[in-house]
């Protein structure tokens, strides 16, 4: 499996792009804001010649989201994402407003609802859901066995955790999440966060503070 990423909008949010052998490609999180944004997003997969089969969202916070309607236009295929998320939709211009960030699209409504375990297909490739409420109630991470990855949002960072102040957010169910069904993957579980940079299973369970 192959992955590229891009840090999106302000909030440097980061977009992954998987695809395989097969050309089929899933997108995590489109936050591409900007026009430029989507031409790079639009670019890679016309350059790779890609076939975008789906388009998953880990959560739906402003930044995980903004281009979930160009997609939707462009390519036909509708974001998929936890239910429990979907109360957030209607609050993008709000969130927009306290973060100010001017963002003046309907939100693109889910399509699909992604459950716990279930498994999310492309080409040779499929990922595993993980349900980790806590930053969100929806909160998903994304789960690749075979290649040992693990797209988790922004459930998880190196060295620290989700922040909780936002609606619904919950500290300790976060911390019971990331222990019982994250921690518990091999140590050599390469992670990637909704914001900075990679780390490993490993890592976070030897040095994170919050664990």
């Amino acid at each position: 499996m192959n992955i590229v990423s891009f840090a999106f909008n302000p909030f440097m949010e980061n977009t992954y792009i998987l695809y395989d052998d097969t050309s089929e490609c899933v997108i995590i999180d489109a936050g591409c804001l900007t026009i430029s944004e989507r031409q790079k997003l639009q670019q890679l997969i016309e350059k790779k010649s890609l076939t975008l089969k789906r388009v998953i969202n880990t959560h739906l916070h402003l930044d995980h989201v903004f281009g979930n309607g160009f997609l939707f236009r462009t390519y036909g295929i509708a974001p998929e994402a936890h239910m429990a998320d979907e109360f957030l939709l209607a609050q993008l211009a709000a969130q927009s407003a306290i973060f100010g960030v001017p963002f003046h699209e309907d939100p693109q409504p889910i399509g699909k609802r992604i459950s716990e375990n279930e498994t999310i297909s492309f080409g040779h490739t499929q990922l595993r859901a993980i349900h980790v409420p806590g930053h969100s109630p929806g909160s998903l991470c994304f789960y690749n066995k075979k290649d040992s990855v693990l797209f988790v949002g922004d459930v998880l960072f190196r060295g620290s955790i989700g922040r909780t102040d936002l609606p619904k957010g919950n500290y300790e169910e976060l911390i019971t999440g990331i222990q019982k069904k994250l921690l518990i993957l091999p140590d050599e579980t390469v992670v990637y966060p909704g914001h900075g940079d990679p780390t490993t299973i490993g890592r976070e369970k030897t040095e994170n503070p919050y664990l």
